[in-house]
Formats: structure tokens, sequence, C-alpha cells
């Protein structure tokens, strides 16, 4: 049995490698005094715009570690703090890049769109609690400790319970966040027996010591194997909407406020997804031991639900015709897609499975958010989330238009586009692992999808609207709408040089396979 290790404290140089977090927390300490001390119409704006600068000041510091960790292109050692429970390795920093861009352009998306919605009285607190709910998601993909792991989901899901109910004069919005409460704590909950059951039968909270103890422990305790590790995919699969577990999610998304709904889509799934993908690859995967079959079980069990995902996500999305819920069933069976990476493991002829999901993730990040910028301008507009609100917006706003269609060919995986490389190198990879039967249920859930994405290009293009006149469109907004659009075409364009980064700095080794 592990017998631990002896507390290590924080040094001085431990506090610059946590500078990108610390910068986070001070902003987010900073702006609560601000939103204090400054009259309401000065805070409201100002501490949007801090806010976003704080996001991009920690975007920088983890871009220009990580450039110092791989000089040259080589691969870096990772950095272990406080006994390994906290990592700075590629794996993490990649991810990193991905949450503080999204939670950029969300903060700048909510900037745009914040004014027009008078359901939301304290818009101070709308900006300024992204921050915490963006550190949890950073300490997720950092974790090399279950116990860090959970005080980040944790910290993760109770901003973002806030957050989905900051509409405080909207009954939508109430009711999504009881939701939300209820299901996120279910999902807390289960995730937290599982590591019950793991700490018990290996005696370590560290990821490197539990692959090191879970071939002994699989012999001894097959079936609480078994169970401890169920119980956390079951609780991660609510967390990142997968079916069967994804009830939640169009309830959820359509009663918060739009720039809330991009961060679940988002950066919650992500890091979700993040934290997924550490636990099985640290220990999982090297806990063969004995008896291989459990290890293979276990994987199976992520395939499973990724075809689920794909196959429910995309079946539900035909019936609906509120664009928002839509969007939440559509990030279904893109939970389905980006868990085929991590569910087909390791083989002798497929070894990319991070570079599939980093790149299908980016392609997300940029598709999804841009959708919901969309929708918030025409929502703005007519005063539903309807699809028929949508009608003849091509002769509004042809601009707009436009770029909704670049996100639609994106979402439903046609060239030229992120979304159809992501795609593409997801189903290679499941083919070259000889998971056939998972690459016909991303091409068929991928040709479902065809209908409904395709319903809103119909309206766009082939019907009339009610309005005269052009949409409203706030430059913030602009902004994130273009911005997502030429991101999402540059990945269509030119796939190759990021996966090729991503390959080149990623070992597989170093990042993920921790030592005990």
């Amino acid at each position: 049995m592990y017998e631990g290790v002896s507390f290590i404290p924080l040094t001085w140089t431990d506090m610059l490698y946590l500078a990108p977090e610390f910068v986070l927390t001070a902003v987010f300490l900073l702006l609560v005094v601000l939103d204090l001390i400054l009259p309401k119409r000065v805070s409201r704006l100002a501490i949007g715009w801090l806010t976003l600068a704080g996001v991009l000041a920690s975007l920088t510091l983890v871009a220009l570690r990580m450039l110092d960790m791989n000089q040259g292109g080589a691969s870096a050692e990772a950095i272990k703090l406080l006994s390994n429970s906290y990592r700075i390795d590629d794996f993490s920093s990649m991810l990193k890049l991905v949450f503080l861009t999204g939670t950029a352009l969300i903060v700048l998306l909510a900037l745009g769109s914040v004014r027009d919605d008078e359901a939301i009285t304290d818009r101070s607190e709308y900006f300024y609690l992204l921050l915490p709910a963006l550190i949890g998601a950073m300490m997720m993909a950092s974790s090399g400790n279950l116990v860090t792991l959970y005080i980040g989901l944790e910290l993760l899901s109770l901003t973002s319970y806030v957050l989905v109910g900051i509409r405080k004069k909207s009954s939508l919005s109430a009711e999504a966040a009881f939701k939300y409460v209820v299901t996120g704590g279910i999902s807390s909950a289960m995730v937290l027996f599982g590591m019950s059951y793991l700490y018990g039968i290996t005696g370590s909270v560290d990821l490197g010591a539990i692959a090191e103890a879970l071939p002994r422990a699989i012999v001894d305790y097959k079936a609480f194997v078994y169970v401890g590790f169920l119980f956390m995919i079951a609780g991660f699969g609510i967390k990142v909407a997968a079916a069967p577990f994804h009830a939640w999610a169009p309830d959820v998304y359509q009663g918060a406020p739009s720039p809330v709904s991009a961060f679940l889509a988002v950066i919650a799934k992500g890091a979700a997804l993040a934290a997924v993908f550490r636990i099985m690859f640290s220990t999982v995967l090297v806990a063969g031991g004995e008896d291989a079959n459990v290890s293979k079980d276990l994987f199976l069990m992520l395939l499973v639900l990724a075809a689920a995902a794909m196959l429910v996500g995309t079946t539900a999305a035909l019936r609906q015709k509120n664009v928002k819920r839509l969007l939440a069933l559509s990030g279904v069976a893109n939970a389905g897609y980006m868990l085929v990476p991590i569910g087909i493991s390791i083989t002798v002829v497929h070894s990319s499975n991070f570079s599939e999901f980093v790149y299908y993730l980016a392609a997300y990040l940029f598709m999804t958010i841009g959708a919901f910028a969309v929708l918030t301008v025409v929502s703005r507009s007519s005063g539903n989330e309807e699809m028929k609100s949508f009608a003849g917006m091509y002769y509004r706003a042809p601009w707009t238009a436009a770029a909704m269609v670049i996100f639609i060919l994106s979402l439903s995986g046609l060239p030229i586009s992120g979304g159809f490389f992501g795609k593409l190198f997801i189903l290679l990879g499941a083919a070259s692992a000889k998971a056939y039967w998972l690459a016909a249920i991303m091409v068929a859930s991928s040709v479902i999808s065809y209908y409904f994405y395709f319903s809103l290009v119909r309206q766009m293009f082939m019907r009339s609207g009610n309005e005269d006149g052009g949409l409203r469109l706030p430059g913030e907004t602009g902004a994130v709408i273009w911005i997502c659009a030429a991101a999402t075409i540059a990945l269509g364009i030119f796939p190759g040089p990021l996966m090729e980064w991503i390959n080149a700095v990623f070992s597989l080794k170093g990042d993920l396979l921790i030592g005990g």
C-alpha cells in the first residue's frame, strides 16, 4: 500500500510557475473590491474590460512558460509542485491555452450582450465570476492528484451554478440554476465516491502511485476497481453532458445567458474531458498487470459512452426548434466525438490521441462560441431564440449569415472547416485502432446532424423574415464572430501546422505517464 509523502511547501520559484493562476486570482480579488467602491455605471464596463485584460495576461504567461519549457521544439520535463499534486507540463499548458482563449472570447461576447439583458441585475459579477471558474478548469488540467482534481472540479462547478442563475429576473434562469445544482451535486458525489474506492484499494490519491498499485489491486479487488472507475466515468459523463447523462443540458443552456451557455459548452466540458484523459492515461493505461481485460473494459466503457452521446445527441436535436437547446444537444454529440480519442487508448499503430483531442477541442471552441455569438445578435433582434428568428437573415445581415454558415459547416463536419479535419482525424484514429463500429457511428451521426444544422441555413437563405432593416451588431460581438470565423477557416485550410506542433511538443511518457 502507498504510504504517502511528507508535505512539501511551495517555494518562490514554484510561485512563478503558478503565475497564470495567481494573476487570475489577484484580478478576481481586485475586481470584487472595485465592484464595492466604484459607482455602478462606471464599474460595469470597467470590470468587464479588466476581466478580459486579466485573462489575456494569464494567457500570455502560459504561452511564455510553454515556450521556455520547449526550447527548440523538444518535449520538456514536467514541473512537479506539491509532491506532484500540481503539474506544469505540455498536456496542461495546451489545454490552458484553449481554456484561456475561449474565456477571453466569452468575456468579449458578454461585453457586447450584457447591456441589452435586463434580467441581469449584478452585471459586474457576471464578468468576474468567470475567473474562479476558469481557475478551476486550469486546476483540473494540471492535477496529478485526486484531491487537487476534486478541488478544481468544485471550484468550477460552484461558480458555474451562480453564473447560470445570474439572470435574477428570469424564472427560466432560476429553474436552470436549480436543475444544474441538483445534477452537478449528483455528479460531484459520484466522482468523489469513485475516488474513495480508488483510494481504498490503492492507499493513495496520487495518480502515479495509483498507477503503480493498481495492477495488484486488480488482482485482489477487481470488483472494487470496476465500481470506482464506473462511478468516476458516470460522474464526469454528467459534467460533459454525454448521453445518457445529458438531460440537464438543454434546460440549463436555455435558461442561462448565452455567454454562460458557451462557457459550459466549451470550458466546463473541456476541463472535465481533460480530467478523464489524465486519469485514464495515467492509471488505467499502464495498469494491465495480470488481467489486461480490466483496462480494456474500462476504455470500452468510454467508447460506449461516446457512441451513445453521438447517437442520442444528434437524434434528439432533430426535433428541436429552439436554437440554444439545439446547440446544447449538438454539444452532447460533440462530447461523444471528443471521448473517442480517449476511449480508443494507445495501440501499436495509433498514438496521436492527444493531438486529435486538442485539435477538435480547439475547432469546437471557435465554432461553438461563434454560433452562440450569432445567436445573441439574432435573439436580441427578434426577442426569441427559436429557429424561425433566423428567417431571412441573409437579406438583413448577409455577412453575419455568411459567418453562421461557416460555423454550421464546421459543426456538421464539412469542408473546408476546422470541424471537418477534427472529425476526420478522430475518424482515422478510430479506424487505425480497428474500432470500425465506432467509426461507422461517427459517420452516421454526422450525416443525421446535417438535417438540423442545415435547417438553419434554409431559414437564413430560403425564408422571408418578418422584420425590416438590418441586425444591430455590437462591436464586441462582431469581433467575436469574425475571430471565430477566421480561426475556423484557418484550422480547415491549414490543419497540418497545429497537428505537427502538438505532436512535436507533447510527450506521452513525460506528460501523461506520471511516475509514482
